[in-house]
């Protein structure tokens, strides 16, 4: 894909901003992978279970009658994981260790979210003329 590259320096650049995070992937909201810098994660696999995550927070959102899902985090006792949506039809997973600062994790996150979301809006866009002839 030609923005699999600039995915993945996006999430290089996450990295190196936040020491504390250990990994992160840019997925389909239907699980398919579109750029990883995770080491040691099997990336195809946590991102469909990523999709799977965000189905169920999804459907807790809607059921506690909210309309929107923008962020789910997992917390245990070895760090946390973060889903931020990257436009419509994208999710960023981010891994991080337990002595995260959780806020500016959501704040770079949701910085890297947005350049993601219009990198995908980019790659995806139509010619100038609105399409085929």
């Amino acid at each position: 894909m030609v923005h699999e590259a600039a995915i993945r320096t996006e999430l290089e650049g996450l990295r190196a901003r936040l020491p504390e995070v250990t990994g992160a992937l840019a997925a389909t909201t239907d699980g398919l992978l579109l750029a990883a810098d995770a080491p040691g994660v099997q990336a195809e696999g946590f991102a469909a279970l990523t999709a799977a995550a965000l189905g169920v927070g999804l459907r807790l959102a809607d059921s506690a009658g909210h309309r929107s899902l923008h962020e789910l985090l997992i917390r245990s006792d070895t760090g946390c994981i973060v889903l931020h949506a990257a436009g419509r039809d994208a999710v960023l997973a981010v891994l991080a260790g337990p002595r995260t600062n959780v806020g500016r994790l959501h704040l770079e996150t949701r910085r890297s979210c947005a350049r993601v979301a219009g990198l995908l809006d980019a790659a995806f866009a139509l010619p100038e003329g609105g399409g085929t002839p």
